[in-house]
């Protein structure tokens, strides 16, 4: 029987893993994921195209993916906003089980060349955490949302791989605090709005924020360009 492209994923980042830690998401620990595993050198260069890189992506989409199992198995809905994200964003760290995989990944997508790799891989973590927690925003605080999370997450995850205390309740502590920062933002954002004196000055900034609008998420039967029917 044929693996299928996740299957031979699965093999060389499992593979790779243990050779992470002393070469990094580098050529030598393709090379050696791709002998470890016994899957040809030839599939396995079609499927990763960027060798390591792919599988590091590849490591991070597998902790989203668990993270996600996690959130769905638990009762988020008698949860404040706030705690929700502060439970989401350590289910994702408490899912890892190398740091220092993780840590090698920062390094590679520090690299100018992949910066906008790791970027994506963030924003995409960010996305799926304020999806399962239930946010249903269309507009602009769709983004402003997802950046926002995105540098609490980033600065979590540095903070984290430096952490030797207990249990890393210093990282919690950190966690709670940057929440608490973008929680007093939102409230000082949500003052000036309401404020009859400034209202006018926003009125423009405001108009222009109303027209941007969310991604549109496609379904399974639907593709770019396609026309839906009017009910």
């Amino acid at each position: 029987m044929t693996d299928t492209t996740e299957e031979i994923i699965d093999k060389l980042l499992d593979a790779a893993l243990a050779h992470v830690p002393f070469d990094g998401w580098s050529e030598a620990s393709f090379r050696a994921a791709i002998d470890d595993s016994g899957v040809e050198e030839s599939v396995a260069r079609a499927i990763c195209p960027r060798g390591a890189v792919d599988l590091a992506l590849a490591f991070h989409a597998r902790g989203d993916r668990a993270m996600l199992e996690r959130l769905q198995a638990t009762d988020l809905d008698a949860m404040k906003i706030r705690d929700k994200i502060a439970f989401a964003v350590r289910t994702r760290l408490e899912v890892i089980e190398d740091r220092e995989a993780v840590r090698r990944g920062v390094t590679l997508f520090a690299l100018p060349a992949y910066a906008g790799d790791g970027a994506k891989a963030v924003w995409g973590t960010c996305d799926l955490i304020w999806t399962a927690i239930g946010d249903r925003s269309d507009d602009v605080n769709w983004y402003t949302k997802r950046a926002t999370l995105s540098g609490v997450y980033s600065s979590t995850v540095l903070y984290w791989l430096g952490d030797d205390s207990l249990d890393h309740q210093a990282t919690w502590e950190f966690l709670d605090r940057r929440i608490a920062d973008v929680m007093l933002f939102e409230k000082f954002k949500a003052q000036v709005n309401g404020n009859p004196l400034l209202k006018p000055l926003l009125a423009g900034p405001n108009w222009l924020a109303s027209q941007i609008k969310a991604p549109v998420r496609l379904t399974e039967r639907q593709f770019p360009g396609q026309l839906t029917p009017r009910s």
